[in-house]
């Protein structure tokens, strides 16, 4: 790949929630650990096993589950806490289940090699257990980028909080063109996500806690 393709499609991923969450580089969250064993599932279905960009992390958030996976759930208050996130809406009503879909918005500035354009990332939920687990599917769509990615995710009670793990995988002509960038940045992304779902739930524990004194 030239500098120049490779540049271009670096800027593209950067700005893709469904690619890394968030714009640029950032620290994993405490108590985050990376690729920890076994692939996760949920309801006994778990990523694409013949994705080549694949990435797991996990953290402990010290909050109520219940608020944990509110925040989580509610997808269309997504761009309140993620900056990445522009629009977020539901395609369906009720309770967030199986068989939810939401599509959700992010910018892509103009690159070397492509103009600017909005990526639109449509997600249908194809397993849910509520409290425990969610993955869903979908592809992140662009002018001149398609990835599609399949996302795991998985709430544990513990002592002192819930232990949240996530799994990614994508696949894609630009992803598998440079297999070791596309999981870097993936990993950045899973790191960002969990970092802002962690810092916003614990601050809402916090407020909870105190307004019921």
């Amino acid at each position: 790949m030239s500098s120049i393709r490779s540049t271009g499609i670096r800027a593209a991923l950067l700005t893709a929630p469904l690619v890394i969450g968030v714009l640029g580089a950032v620290a994993a969250p405490a108590g985050a650990v990376a690729n920890p064993g076994t692939s996760l599932t949920c309801r006994g279905a778990g990523v694409d096993p013949g994705a080549r960009v694949r990435h797991r992390t996990e953290t402990l958030i010290h909050a109520p589950l219940r608020t944990v996976w509110k925040l989580q759930t509610d997808v269309e208050r997504w761009p309140s806490w993620q900056a990445p996130v522009k629009t977020a809406e539901r395609l369906d009503r009720g309770p967030f289940r199986k068989g939810s879909v939401f599509r959700w918005t992010t910018p892509v500035p103009a690159t070397p090699v492509t103009p600017a354009t909005t990526l639109r990332i449509t997600s249908t939920v194809e397993q849910l257990k509520r409290d425990s687990c969610i993955r869903w599917t979908g592809p992140a769509i662009g002018d001149g980028l398609r990835v599609d990615g399949v996302h795991v995710w998985t709430f544990t009670e513990v002592k002192g909080g819930v232990r949240v793990r996530t799994e990614e995988t994508h696949t894609g002509e630009q992803v598998d063109a440079n297999v070791p960038l596309a999981t870097r940045l993936l990993a950045q992304g899973l790191d960002a996500w969990l970092r802002d779902l962690k810092t916003t739930t614990e601050a809402r524990a916090r407020a909870e806690r105190r307004g019921h004194r």
